[in-house]
């Protein structure tokens, strides 16, 4: 893998949560479920700012 991330901003959950509007709970399962990629540090996750930003264009929406 030759990838960089030099231009890559990695955010934490709580950071994600945030931005969002949403609880880190409700992060957290977005990243179990594979609705959110992240990486995870050690015992911690990071998320790509990118992928946040992906996923508020995408507009999800749950509705049950």
């Amino acid at each position: 893998m030759t990838g960089s991330f030099d231009d890559v901003r990695f955010l934490t959950v709580a950071e994600v949560a945030e931005m969002m509007r949403v609880s880190k709970m409700t992060v957290y399962r977005m990243v179990h479920a594979g609705e959110l990629p992240a990486i995870r540090f050690g015992r911690s996750f990071r998320v790509p700012e990118s992928a946040v930003a992906d996923v508020l264009r995408g507009g999800i929406a749950d509705v049950g």
